[in-house]
């Protein structure tokens, strides 16, 4: 009996998730690239606006819908790193952050549903929107890390 009950209790302690410290630094490669998407995403969305032949206001609800989505996705990034790094977050601002991400996102669906537009555009809306939101968590993270990599240094320099 004794040693199914060590046998269970090694069992639990080995199916514990180990903390593996981070030491990867983003290459440069990434790093560009994820910028570079960046700037490709959010310049092709607002040249896209500029050139189409919407009233003003409907570009200004697609511009404030890209500004608005960025934010959104940077944060729920910054507080899904900041719960694993043990810095607390609210599950309100969690729950927030997301619930706003994906607001962004079908409010772009709806306003491309509704518009008067080729099928053409709205895919090139919907793939820029999508492009700029993803590039986002890529720059945030990469940011993060070479931020918190840099911390552990000095830490360790005497």
């Amino acid at each position: 009996m004794e040693t199914i009950e060590n046998n269970t209790t090694n069992t639990v302690k080995n199916n514990a998730k180990e903390q593996i410290p981070f030491h990867c630094r983003p290459t440069p490669a990434f790093i560009s690239a994820s910028w570079t998407a960046l700037f490709i995403g959010m310049i092709s969305f607002c040249v896209g606006l500029w050139n189409s032949n919407m009233w003003l206001n409907e570009k200004g609800y697609y511009f404030t819908i890209l500004m608005f989505g960025l934010f959104s996705v940077v944060s729920v990034q910054k507080s899904v790193r900041d719960k694993l790094e043990g810095i607390p977050v609210t599950e309100v601002y969690y729950g927030i952050s997301w619930f706003t991400t994906i607001v962004s996102i079908l409010l772009l669906v709806i306003g491309l549903w509704n518009a008067d537009l080729e099928l053409s555009e709205k895919g090139f809306y919907g793939i820029t929107f999508i492009l700029s939101l993803f590039s986002a968590v890529a720059v945030q993270k990469n940011t993060r890390d070479i931020h918190f990599l840099d911390r552990q240094k000095e830490s360790k320099t005497p």
